[in-house]
């Protein structure tokens, strides 16, 4: 079966409200076995409402409405659906008598226009509003399926979750749920994990294999329509391990999580403390490392050593280092390195990290923009510098080079983990 999202509300195209609604459905239907071919937002217009229902109707099998039940004028969906349909509105009486209680219960008065909200089209099926005053409607018509849904996301989802999803399992039948399986990498951009893979994405046909970019990582989907979470496992294992044989050097997890958990994690698993120093990046590496939950426990603190004053103060790195002629400046490999070892040494962490470069808009010290240097020391072996030449804008340079300093922290651990 095909399903279009269609959202209703002039505020998701203003874009005064995300519509996070979307997200929700997809992932919904997907466990249903219903693909998601489109999904549509279309402002409070009764005429562009109509075309869009027009459209929706001549590529998909189910069109998923969000949006429009509410009771003022603007909120257009079972009307224009109706008339569309030929059919007429009608109370759902229910719904009518929830709606009255409650005014009444508060002690306040029920205008006329809270009545549109008990309306449902003719011939359809009322859904549960457990949350909120909307009735939902689902209905079936020349085989298309109509699933109108509240627009605010907080009625939208247990109705979904409720008597939603059991107007559609009464409907669909035997169907085959979608599973998938996320494959995180780092130290690898996603053209180059494209190339690697090439072959296996275009050859795909179950299961398919989708590369995808997100904040300085890089995703793989992997996904199967199966009977049974086992059987989906075993093709999935299949093209995973494919996978792995070209790429997995930079595959770091087989869940959707961002690599500073899969730190920490490691971190914790090997008894292990980290401290990092900062300078370009700004603190953005603690930041990232303590939104992991309970991450106090291995990472001791950091510094943020924006200045080369503040280098010399806080870590103790000659100023000769930083400044004059003939000097490295704070913006090389060996300043990288003096600044992760002295971080690890003041707080007596098992590892010390540091970045150091420029993250713009201009050069510094000669410099070019994206010019980033990443120490790691750790206790009893030889510090190393990883030198990157990054692009993008400020914000966007610092998110890589932190998530490049996480990769490096991740293969460290990895191999003290082996040791």
């Amino acid at each position: 079966m095909k399903a279009e999202i269609i959202a209703v509300g002039t505020e998701l195209l203003l874009g005064q409200i995300v519509n996070t609604n979307a997200q929700f459905l997809s992932q919904k239907l997907a466990g249903l076995g219903v693909d998601v071919y489109f999904q549509t937002v279309v402002g409070d217009n009764a005429g562009r409402l109509r075309e869009a229902i027009e459209i929706g109707r001549g590529r998909a099998d189910l069109l998923v409405f969000t949006g429009g039940l509410g009771p003022t004028q603007d909120d257009l969906t079972k009307d224009v659906l109706a008339e569309y349909l030929n059919r007429k509105l009608v109370i759902h009486e229910p719904s009518m008598t929830q709606i009255e209680k409650m005014f009444s219960s508060r002690g306040i008065h029920m205008v006329e226009s809270n009545r549109r909200q008990a309306l449902m089209i003719e011939g359809s099926d009322p859904l549960e509003n457990t949350t909120g005053l909307a009735v939902g409607n689902g209905l079936s018509v020349d085989g298309t399926l109509y699933l109108l849904l509240p627009g605010p996301p907080r009625e939208m989802k247990p109705m979904m979750d409720g008597a939603g999803e059991l107007w559609l399992r009464s409907l669909l039948g035997e169907t085959k749920p979608l599973y998938s399986r996320i494959l995180k990498f780092a130290g690898i951009g996603e053209s180059n994990l494209e190339a690697k893979l090439i072959d296996l994405i275009d050859g795909q046909v179950d299961p398919t294999i989708a590369p995808y970019a997100k904040e300085g990582e890089v995703s793989i989907r992997v996904s199967t329509k199966a009977n049974s979470a086992i059987d989906a496992d075993r093709k999935i294992d299949e093209s995973v391990e494919k996978i792995k044989e070209r790429v997995g050097e930079f595959l770091y997890a087989q869940e959707d999580v961002p690599l500073e958990v899969e730190v920490v994690h490691l971190l914790r698993a090997s008894r292990r403390k980290l401290a990092s120093a900062e300078s370009c990046s700004g603190g953005l590496l603690a930041e990232l490392i303590t939104n992991v939950p309970g991450s106090s426990g291995e990472y001791v603190g950091g510094v943020v050593t924006y200045t080369n004053i503040m280098k010399h103060h806080l870590l103790s790195i000659p100023m000769t280092q930083l400044e004059g002629e003939g000097a490295p400046g704070a913006i090389s490999d060996s300043t990288a390195a003096l600044m992760a070892e002295r971080v690890r040494e003041l707080s007596d962490a098992d590892f010390g990290v540091s970045l150091t470069g420029v993250a713009g808009p201009a050069e510094s010290e000669g410099k070019p923009v994206g010019l980033v240097y990443v120490g790691i020391s750790m206790r009893g072996k030889d510090t190393e510098v990883f030198t990157l030449n990054l692009s993008g804008g400020r914000s966007m340079i610092r998110l890589r080079a932190v998530k490049a300093a996480l990769y490096r922290l991740w293969l460290a651990l990895q191999a003290d983990k082996g040791e």
